[in-house]
């Protein structure tokens, strides 16, 4: 004969179920905290990306103002100060082509580039970049 088996509950198994959910839960909120703090830093790259692209685009008009209304390159960097983008250097570059068009009638051609950024390479967290580049016809 054999003996009947104990249905009785074998001690100890709550506190091991306690456990392994303590390590769960706790698992998921560091897994949480770590992806929270890489949203925050995505965020704030974007939005220095967009500030940086929104210099640039400054030094662009500054630049094309600054031709157009003289007939000629004007080269230089543009002071961002009393603005939101004062943390950013900005550099405008000019060149210029003159011909004549079908007609006989004097035509000028400027390219600008300009170039923003809020620091050097690696050295902030949220360091942005942006060049851009534009042609006018004059």
């Amino acid at each position: 004969m054999r003996p009947e088996p104990s249905l009785r509950r074998e001690p100890g198994f709550g506190l091991v179920a306690a456990l392994f959910l303590i390590v769960v839960v706790t698992l998921l909120v560091i897994t949480m905290a770590r992806l929270s703090t890489v949203q925050h830093g995505s965020t704030s790259l974007a939005i220095q990306q967009a500030r940086a692209y929104q210099a640039a685009r400054a030094g662009l008009e500054w630049g094309i103002h600054q031709a157009v209304g003289a007939g000629s390159c004007a080269s230089g960097s543009p002071d961002m100060a009393g603005s939101g983008l004062a943390e950013f250097s900005v550099s405008v570059g000019c060149e210029s082509d003159s011909y004549s068009d079908n007609e006989g009638n004097p035509v000028q051609i400027f390219r600008f580039t300009a170039e923003a950024q809020n620091g050097t390479p690696g050295g902030r967290p949220d360091y942005a970049y942006r060049r851009l580049t534009a042609v006018v016809e004059n």
